[in-house]
């Protein structure tokens, strides 16, 4: 399970892939205190791993080949990938450079190719790794299945794995609300959605904004439409229903949308008008409310 290469000799073995390089703050909470000085990292085989001498042998050698790390920082260094059977076996070293042990969550990473370009895309737990010791580095198998593979073309060479980091979840306007909102307004929509903890990867959710009865017994909505997926999204087709205070159905309708698109990590403001044939309740309890995707055929 834990063999590294694909001859047990140390002839002619070489590393294959590229490092790559984060601030170790990205994926941990706390980081040590450290000076500037240059931090060459000491091989640490898993306790579970039951790892040949002479394979022991050459992943020290290797990893004495590699650069040195700055403090605080967590890298991931190419050593070999090959196909075997229905999976990409994609092994590496786990570098850390903080000056005590640290423990890594579930994250996603990325095979990378030499262009930039990505060839492969899977989260990993990498709690399995355990605690990575101080200026340590820990060899480690990444098994990607054939599903998590996006190129046809897997380079032998010059590729790298790297964490994939998120930017922040952010606002992302409509043009003709970019245009019609004041600058105030605008400010308040950033910093509600700065607030929020952002959606679960590849969930998309709704949160009601405002909800207020029009002069023609309508009831107008508006909700932010929350993407937690890593592409866009695009909406044609979108059944909703209003529920007040009391958890009455006040309204219910099916809205067609027109080239609706929500960016990748983003939240999206929309406002929804029911027209009065489709408001259920005459005086509702808008106090507090909230908006659900319900299936019906209704459409407006």
């Amino acid at each position: 399970m834990f063999s590294f290469f694909k001859k047990n000799k140390k002839d002619n073995v070489k590393k294959q892939g590229e490092d790559t390089v984060i601030p170790s703050k990205e994926l941990v909470e706390d980081e040590a205190v450290a000076d500037e000085q240059e931090v060459y990292t000491e091989l640490s085989i898993h306790p579970s791993m039951n790892v040949p001498m002479e394979t022991q042998y050459v992943l020290r050698f290797l990893n004495n080949e590699l650069p040195p790390l700055k403090p605080n920082q967590v890298s991931l260094s190419g050593i070999e990938l090959r196909a075997e059977e229905d999976q990409l076996i994609v092994s590496a070293f786990v570098r850390n450079s903080v000056s005590k042990g640290i423990r890594l969550a579930e994250s996603s990473i990325l095979l990378i190719g030499p262009n930039g370009e990505h060839l492969a895309r899977k989260r990993f737990d990498l709690a399995e790794l355990g605690e990575i010791p101080a200026k340590s580095s820990r060899p480690w198998h990444f098994n990607f299945r054939l599903s998590d593979v996006i190129s046809a073309e897997i380079p032998s060479e010059g590729w790298k794995l790297a964490f994939e980091i998120k930017a922040p979840h952010r606002l992302d306007l409509d043009a003709s609300w970019e245009n019609a909102l004041p600058v105030e307004e605008k400010e308040k929509l950033i910093q509600m959605v700065e607030s929020l903890d952002a959606p679960k990867e590849g969930e998309v959710n709704f949160l009601g904004l405002q909800a207020r009865k029009n002069e023609d017994s309508g009831l107008s909505v508006t909700i932010l439409i929350r993407n937690g997926n890593d592409k866009n999204i695009q909406l044609h087709q979108l059944p909703l229903q209003v529920e007040d205070a009391s958890g009455e159905i006040v309204a219910k309708g099916g809205f067609a949308l027109d080239q609706f698109e929500v960016k990748a990590n983003t939240s999206k403001p929309w406002t929804f008008i029911f027209p009065k044939e489709l408001v259920l309740v005459k005086d509702p309890d808008l106090s507090r409310w909230k908006v659900q995707i319900v299936e019906q055929k209704e459409t407006v």
